[in-house]
C-alpha cells in the first residue's frame, strides 16, 4: 500500500482514519476476542465480527468453558449488538473435523501427544478464516491472542506477549510470514489478564467475568481418551505393559490413556522404584515404562518448520536460540542444526524430561522477545 502522507498511522498500521479501516474480528464468545472487537469499534473502526461453529452445535449448547461452543456463540451476538457491529456465525464443522479433530486421533493412535490448538491456528483460523476476511475486504483480522507483532527492520515481527503468564506463542509459532503481514493482536502489550478484564467492564461487556476456556474445544471436561476411542474405537485395544528391559508388567486398557512422563495410574504397584511412561509403541500395543532418567532427551528431530528469522534457515549451519518443548515450560538455552528449509535436529543444552512426539518445538531469540517460528516434534 503506498503511504498517504495525508495521513498519520492508525492503531492498526494503516496510513488512513480508523472509519476507512475494515477489520475482521475473530471472535470465539470469550472475554479476549470480545474485548478486541469492543475496543476497535470504539475507536471507530469499521469492524465484522466473525465467530466459527466448529463442532456439533446441540453436544456444544451443553458444555461450558470451551470456546466456539453454542453458548459461546451467542455471547459473541451480543457483544456485537452491543457495540453495533454486524457478526456472522460460519458453520466450519467439515473443515475443522477434516483439518483438526481426525489428525487429533490418528496422532494419538501413532503414540504421538498432538496439540490441536495449533493445528486449528494454522489450518482453520490463519488459513479459511483469513480468506475469508480478505472476501469481506477487509484491510486486516485481529484477533483475542496474547502475542505481539511488531514492525521491525524487514517488515512485521511475532514477539511473546508482555505478559508472561498469559503468552500464546507456543501455539502460534506456525504462523507464517504472510498471514503477519495481515494479522493484528491488540492484547499483547498488556500487562496482566485483569486489564483485560477491565476493559471489558469499562465496554459494559456481558462476558466481562466470564470464566476462561480451560479445555480443548471438543474435548469434554479434558478426557481425551473417551474422544479419540469413540472416533478411533482400536484405539481402545489393550496390550502390555512393558519394562524398558523387557519384562512385561502387566496389562493396560488402550494406549490413548497414557502419556509420555506419565507416572500416577499405571497400574503396575509393588515396585521398588517408581516407573514412568517412556514410549508408546502403537504396532505392538504397548505401553514401555522405565527410571525417571530415560525420560532425559538432549536431541529432538524437528520437521514441517515455519521458519520466521528475515535470514534463511539454511545460511547458517547452527542456530543458537532458546526453545519451548512444551507449552508449560520456560524457554531453554538450545542450537538448531538445519537438515533442510523445514527439518533441523535441535539440541538442547541442559537435557528435558518428558520430551514427547506430537509437541511442537518453538524457537525464541534468547536477546529479545522475538519468536522465529517453530516446528513439529517427531520420532526421529
Amino acid at each position: 500500500m503506498p503511504l498517504d502522507q495525508t495521513h498519520p498511522l492508525n492503531s492498526l498500521g494503516f496510513t488512513k482514519p480508523p472509519c476507512e479501516t475494515r477489520v475482521v474480528v475473530a471472535m470465539s464468545g470469550g472475554v479476549d476476542s470480545s474485548v478486541v472487537a469492543a475496543m476497535l469499534a470504539e475507536e471507530g473502526y469499521d469492524v465484522v465480527g466473525v465467530t466459527l461453529q466448529l463442532y456439533d452445535h446441540g453436544a456444544a449448547l451443553a458444555k461450558k468453558g470451551a470456546c466456539c461452543a453454542g453458548l459461546d456463540i451467542h455471547d459473541a451476538r451480543r457483544v456485537a449488538e452491543k457495540m453495533g457491529f454486524p457478526h456472522y456465525v460460519l458453520d466450519y464443522e467439515n473443515i475443522f473435523k477434516d483439518a483438526v479433530i481426525d489428525e487429533f486421533a490418528d496422532s494419538y493412535l501413532g503414540g504421538a501427544t498432538p496439540v490441536p490448538c495449533i493445528r486449528c491456528n494454522e489450518r482453520v483460523k490463519f488459513k479459511d478464516l483469513l480468506e475469508t476476511a480478505k472476501d469481506l475486504e477487509a484491510d486486516c483480522m485481529a484477533t483475542g491472542h496474547y502475542i505481539q507483532r511488531m514492525v521491525g527492520q524487514h517488515g512485521p515481527e511475532l514477539h511473546s506477549a508482555a505478559d508472561a503468564a498469559r503468552d500464546q506463542s507456543y501455539f502460534l509459532f506456525s504462523t507464517t510470514q504472510e498471514q503477519l503481514d495481515f494479522l493484528r493482536f491488540p492484547l499483547g502489550h498488556l500487562a496482566s489478564k485483569a486489564d483485560t478484564r477491565a476493559l471489558a467492564s469499562k465496554y459494559g461487556l456481558s462476558v466481562a467475568d466470564k470464566p476462561d476456556s480451560q479445555d480443548i474445544c471438543f474435548v469434554p471436561n479434558g478426557d481425551y481418551a473417551s474422544v479419540i476411542r469413540k472416533l478411533r474405537p482400536e484405539a481402545a485395544d489393550p496390550g502390555d505393559i512393558v519394562h524398558a528391559d523387557g519384562r512385561v508388567l502387566g496389562r493396560h486398557d488402550g494406549v490413548i490413556n497414557y502419556t509420555i512422563g506419565q507416572r500416577r495410574g499405571l497400574g503396575i504397584g509393588g515396585l521398588a522404584d517408581p516407573l514412568y511412561v517412556v514410549r508408546l509403541d502403537p504396532e505392538s500395543k504397548s505401553v514401555v515404562v522405565g527410571p525417571k532418567e530415560m525420560l532425559a532427551t538432549r536431541t529432538v528431530p524437528v520437521r514441517e518448520i515455519n521458519w520466521l528469522g528475515h535470514e534463511p534457515l539454511m545460511s547458517q549451519p547452527e542456530w543458537h536460540v532458546a526453545v519451548k518443548v512444551r507449552s508449560t515450560r520456560p524457554p531453554t538455552d538450545a542450537i538448531i542444526r538445519p537438515l533442510s528449509d523445514t527439518e533441523a535436529t535441535v539440541e538442547l543444552i541442559t537435557p528435558e524430561e518428558g520430551v514427547s512426539p506430537g509437541q511442537a518445538c518453538v524457537f525464541y531469540d534468547p536477546q529479545s522477545s522475538r519468536i522465529f517460528g517453530g516446528g513439529w516434534i517427531h520420532k526421529g
